[in-house]
């Protein structure tokens, strides 16, 4: 069992953001040391925002992370910060209700925003496109977007 340190009880005004996987994945992919993503994990590392997380989000992570090739370590890395730094959220299955049906995946995304009490999702990926922006009050931004923010 994984400690993840403490719940998602968090300070009002704090911005407290899913990131997609795809976010950290374009982060550690790209060959611009001053990109947008590498900017928002830099960012989160310092406590500008909070990044939530659950349990199957790390399990995405680590496969994306594999089937990207991104070396064990940086990607070891990444997590062992996520754990340390990132809020944990509790996301049961029944929590999970199918909303993105050209990928069931991006749920776990939504549950974990909603139960996480959040107040961004950060995404690349246009399956969340369908939701118009927005996800049961919840923004729905890109990295870049959601970098004017922090």
């Amino acid at each position: 069992m994984i400690d993840h340190g403490p719940s998602v009880a968090g300070e009002k005004g704090q911005i407290r953001a899913v990131l997609d996987t795809n976010v950290p994945i374009a982060a550690h992919l790209s060959r611009n040391p001053h990109s947008p993503t590498i900017e928002l994990l830099d960012r989160w590392r310092t406590g500008e925002f909070v990044q939530l997380y659950s349990d199957n989000i790390l399990v995405e992570l680590a496969e994306k992370f594999q089937a990207r090739r991104i070396a064990p370590e940086v990607a070891d890395q990444y997590v062992a910060d996520l754990l340390r730094l990132g809020k944990y959220v509790e996301v049961a299955p029944e929590q999970v209700h199918p909303v993105i049906a050209a990928d069931p995946d991006d749920d776990v995304i939504l549950a974990c925003a909603v139960m996480g009490g959040a107040t961004h999702i950060v995404t690349y990926d246009p399956h969340f496109d369908v939701l118009e922006g927005v996800y049961q009050g919840i923004p729905i931004l890109d990295g870049l977007h959601f970098l004017y923010l922090v």
